[in-house]
């Protein structure tokens, strides 16, 4: 694990950013616990809006969600807690475009706060088959969240 983590580090110095740092964490997430969709998205008041995606068809980039003032909000954002949805009961609870969601397949959720400066500056979204994740690895996947910051810093930045 220790090599992959340097591939993410290693590629905050590549051109490109912040898309160069999100690619590195998708391959790394894929290899480590598997999605379907990953996403990533920053905090925006009480949105939260997209800055990667790796199926940008269904879900594009700039894609925007009002999710801070939701019971998904207050455990996520307000609480800076990680969100495990194991099955469709817990993406219909956390999203209100779950019948999309599921029309993709999709079923379980993690989502990972990023915290910088006590705030959650953004998540990062792991989808994939109904049961595919379970509580280890969404401790597998906390400890990657600082990795994204700057990357996060840079997103929002040049959004503004």
């Amino acid at each position: 694990m220790t090599d992959e983590i340097l591939a993410i580090l290693q590629s905050q110095a590549l051109p490109g950013q912040p898309d160069a740092t999100f690619k590195a964490m998708e391959r790394f997430t894929h290899r480590l616990v598997g999605h379907k969709l990953f996403t990533l998205l920053y905090v925006d008041g009480d949105e939260v809006a997209r800055c990667y995606s790796n199926r940008p068809d269904e879900y594009p980039v700039a894609g925007r969600k009002p999710m801070g003032k939701t019971p998904w909000g207050d455990h996520v954002l307000a609480g800076r807690a990680p969100y495990l949805g194991a099955d469709k009961a817990g993406i219909r609870w956390a999203f209100f475009d779950h019948v999309q969601i599921e029309g993709m397949g999709l079923g379980s959720v993690i989502n990972i706060p990023v915290i910088y400066d006590e705030a959650v500056i953004g998540t990062m979204n792991l989808l994939d088959a109904e049961h595919h994740y379970k509580r280890s690895d969404v401790d597998l996947l906390t400890p990657l969240a600082p990795l994204l910051i700057p990357a996060f810093l840079t997103a929002r930045a040049a959004a503004r």
